[in-house]
């Protein structure tokens, strides 16, 4: 009920975005449906109907990537202070926004089994004079016990995909796997100051101790501002339990690049090469050399993902070299702290473009029913990709409020703002879209050949 309630109380914006994941859940269900009734009609060739329904991955994942982005920006489902007293912790809002996901995609799913029932002709009657009877298997019985399940499919991967990805976790700056493991309050974790017996009883410790130097609160800051937050020195130190005159926080040190670059580039490689080897053997037109190739786009597209947060890294690196301004220290240092943000987001959508153009050497024109289920399933993956960038464009602009509200009032003009959102997207623009053309060129000559 309660998850039904902010539902409800949410704004124009976040209805979209659900109404979105709705239909993108509708989507993917319809293919699904698809794929078994194209099993029902042709028994005699499962490893065709298999094929179809590895196709579907492509759109499963789209789908539950892009709830996870959505169920990331919804305000309602994000925990607040003062909502813990009433039972609302982070597990609790957690299992709320996981609830609210399966809700809109059980919605979508429902749309489409409604959808494919009504073209078999099992409601009102055959549509289109009968140009669906052939892969949605008119003639036959559905197994509804098949066709709920896998319908299901799709609330339930990505309601866990929304769990795991919004579950509680607990933060320490600095601490090892060792002190993260044994309970809190520092129980067993060494700290850069030795502390006697009893001191965390001891009524003003910890202002002695931040009057000696303030190490605590200079240590906070430091790993605060490598993780890319917001929080102004003044907070970081009265959190640390520094008094508002403690000393200057030294500045903060280059924010570490992702780690995803070298293996995503490995995992493209390997991705080309099964993609030329499918190609030699002469096997793209057999269903296991499709299979192949499949297998083969799919790990070039892996490996554009995830090359694409080292390489927004990278791209706000090179906006900064060779004597930069202050415009281009702003966007380089925007693009260096969103580069996980945005960078997977806009890997997928270039992984996407060049699997999509690779795809159409594997497209047989022969088949009439294919058409306009690959149609579908370009669309609804693209579509996915192409609305999570957008959304976590919008939760980055949502996360660097705080610092261009103080840009604002120490006095600069928005028009410089502008300005520094311009280069950044030049940037990205220029790094990824040869980057796309050239992996789509190198995907599709041995998959054509």
């Amino acid at each position: 009920m309660l998850a039904l309630r902010l539902t409800r109380s949410a704004r124009p914006a976040v209805q979209l975005r659900r109404l979105l994941v709705a239909a993108a859940s509708a989507g993917t269900g319809f293919l699904l449906l698809g794929a078994l009734g194209h099993a029902l009609n042709h028994p005699d060739t499962p490893s065709v109907s298999a094929l179809r329904l590895a196709w579907c991955a492509a759109p499963l994942a789209a789908t539950v990537y892009f709830a996870v982005a959505v169920a990331r920006t919804d305000p309602a489902t994000r925990p607040r202070s003062g909502l813990s007293a009433l039972g609302l912790g982070p597990a609790r809002m957690m299992a709320i926004s996981a609830a609210t996901t399966a809700l809109a995609c059980a919605l979508g799913s429902m749309l489409a089994l409604l959808v494919f029932l009504h073209l078999r002709g099992d409601l009102t009657g055959m549509p289109f004079d009968g140009a669906a009877a052939d892969f949605l298997a008119a003639g036959q019985p559905l197994p509804l016990p098949a066709a709920l399940t896998l319908l299901a499919v799709v609330p339930v991967c990505a309601s866990l995909a929304v769990a795991v990805a919004l579950r509680p976790r607990e933060r320490r700056p600095g601490a090892s796997r060792m002190a993260r493991m044994y309970g809190r309050f520092g129980a067993y974790r060494r700290t850069p100051v030795r502390e006697t017996f009893g001191a965390y009883g001891r009524f003003g410790t910890h202002l002695g101790r931040a009057a000696r130097g303030g190490r605590t609160a200079g240590a906070e800051a430091r790993s605060h501002q490598e993780q890319g937050g917001q929080e102004q020195p003044a907070e970081t130190a009265e959190a640390a339990g520094a008094p508002e005159t403690s000393p200057a926080v030294p500045p903060a040190a280059p924010l570490a690049a992702p780690s995803g670059l070298p293996w995503g580039i490995a995992v493209l490689a390997v991705g080309l090469a099964v993609e030329a080897y499918v190609s030699r053997t002469g096997g793209g037109s057999e269903p296991g050399g499709r299979a192949g190739a499949l297998a083969g786009l799919a790990l070039t597209a892996l490996g554009l993902a995830l090359a694409g947060p080292g390489l927004t890294h990278l791209c706000g690196r090179l906006l900064q070299a060779v004597r930069p301004g202050a415009l281009r220290l702003l966007a380089g240092r925007a693009l260096m702290t969103e580069a996980v943000r945005i960078g997977r987001p806009l890997g997928v959508v270039c992984a996407v473009i060049s699997a999509a153009y690779a795809m159409t050497s594997l497209y047989d024109t022969d088949d009439p029913s294919v058409a306009p289920l690959t149609a579908l399933g370009t669309l609804l993956v693209t579509g996915c990709a192409v609305a999570t960038l957008l959304t976590a464009a919008a939760e980055a602009r949502q996360a660097r409020a705080l610092t261009t509200d103080a840009l604002l009032r120490l006095g600069a003009p928005a028009a410089t703002l502008r300005r520094a959102v311009a280069i950044r997207s030049a940037a990205l623009v220029a790094l990824f879209a040869p980057l796309t053309l050239a992996v789509a060129e190198l995907s599709a000559l041995p998959l054509a050949a």
